[in-house]
């Protein structure tokens, strides 16, 4: 795969990330790079209006993604998250064949900022974990400027927490 300015692309997903906080959405935000360094998606955390569960920015950008993007450019593509992608991302990207993943605050430290937030149940399984147990290979950088992603979260989940 291509050479990519990984932190220029992240600190773009922490801009989306705020966007979407903006919007009265959790912090969370993904874009997908071609392997010219092409942004092909930007997207947001989709939880409100709906109160979706599953409105992971990553799994709404997988969605778009296969729906759009030949296979054979997708395993040639980046995405970009501002947090690292739970189970039901990391599968959604596995299953849409997006051949890297770069992102910025872990699971396990989102889980210490969240606690136990019932709109965030955090998924403490490596998205590493979820992409080696598959039959194709998903590369994987991160976590990767994890304080600038963690303070996009501050005051999100609880009040003075953080």
């Amino acid at each position: 795969m291509a050479s990519l300015d990984h932190e220029k692309y992240l600190r773009r997903s922490f801009d989306v990330a705020r966007r979407a906080r903006g919007h009265g959405n959790h912090p969370f935000g993904a874009i997908l790079v071609n392997a010219a360094g092409d942004v092909l998606l930007e997207v947001e955390n989709g939880f409100s209006p709906d109160h979706d569960m599953t409105g992971h920015a990553e799994r709404l950008l997988a969605t778009q993604a296969s729906k759009k993007i030949a296979a054979n450019v997708l395993a040639g593509c980046t995405i970009y998250s501002s947090a690292e992608p739970c189970a039901m991302c990391a599968g959604a990207i596995y299953w849409v064949g997006i051949g890297r993943v770069v992102y910025g605050l872990s699971e396990q430290r989102l889980k210490a900022l969240t606690g136990n937030h019932a709109e965030n149940p955090t998924l403490d399984l490596p998205c590493r974990t979820v992409f080696a147990a598959g039959q194709r290979r998903v590369e994987v950088v991160g976590p990767l400027l994890e304080d600038e992603a963690a303070a996009i979260h501050f005051g999100a989940w609880h009040a003075g927490n953080e």
